[in-house]
């Protein structure tokens, strides 16, 4: 049984210190989901909760989508150790979890990103020489077996969308550009696409395209994740 809490639904949305609620919902279930803006929320609801905290998004990190995009890889293409992965786009929260990632997997990633939108150099300098930074978004795809991106203005920036359309412009992902990796590369987005932004309409149906797999696979990795968490 799943129960849908919004900020309004709790005691949160009236000012309640998160250690306070963590304390008093975590009486009543046996697993929570958090979706929010800062990441150190999900960390001190998890210090004070009596069960598992799972963070389902956040500022800085998205896990339970990198989940599905694994599985979505092993499934097209077997293991991704030692494979290269390049993330085009925006140095945002789901950049920083393929960061964690390329050590956790032990793959290669490279990030082609614009100046001034690098992830935050605490994350790259962690991961050491599993990642590079690179501006030129053809130069990155060589030899590229999965190709990844988001959106380029996230939850909370739309104010800076705009200035965001142009700076990426050149980041746009294409089947032309993905011509440019290796020939078994497949696509990711974690969706929802912007199509004719941060990736072509075209793109979004050619065959190296596995988005709506990976869509599928929220539902059966998360799925794994409360088991792995529940089942003793």
């Amino acid at each position: 049984q799943a129960i849908f809490l919004s900020p309004r639904d709790t005691q949160l949305g009236r000012g309640e210190p998160v250690e306070d609620s963590a304390r008093v919902l975590s009486r009543m279930c046996d697993a929570i989901m958090i979706r929010t803006f800062a990441h150190s929320s999900v960390e001190t609801f998890a210090a004070y909760s009596q069960v598992p905290v799972i963070n389902g998004l956040s500022d800085d990190l998205h896990p339970c989508q990198l989940l599905a995009d694994m599985q979505t890889y092993l499934e097209h293409r077997g293991s991704i150790k030692d494979k290269t992965v390049v993330w085009i786009g925006d140095g945002n929260n789901m950049c920083n979890t393929y960061i964690q990632a390329a050590m956790q997997f032990d793959f290669q990633l490279r990030i082609a990103c614009p100046e001034g939108y690098d992830p935050d150099q605490a994350w790259l300098d962690a991961a050491g020489d599993r990642v590079s930074i690179v501006r030129d978004p053809r130069a990155a795809m060589a030899d590229a077996h999965l190709v990844c991106t988001d959106v380029w203005a996230s939850m909370g920036q739309e104010q800076e969308a705009e200035q965001r359309m142009a700076v990426f412009a050149p980041y746009q992902v294409t089947p032309q550009l993905l011509d440019l990796a290796d020939e078994s590369v497949i696509f990711m987005h974690c969706l929802p696409a912007h199509r004719g932004e941060e990736v072509s309409a075209e793109l979004m149906d050619d065959p190296r395209s596995v988005i709506w797999d990976q869509a599928e696979n929220r539902l059966h990795a998360q799925k794994a994740l409360v088991e792995f968490l529940l089942v003793e």
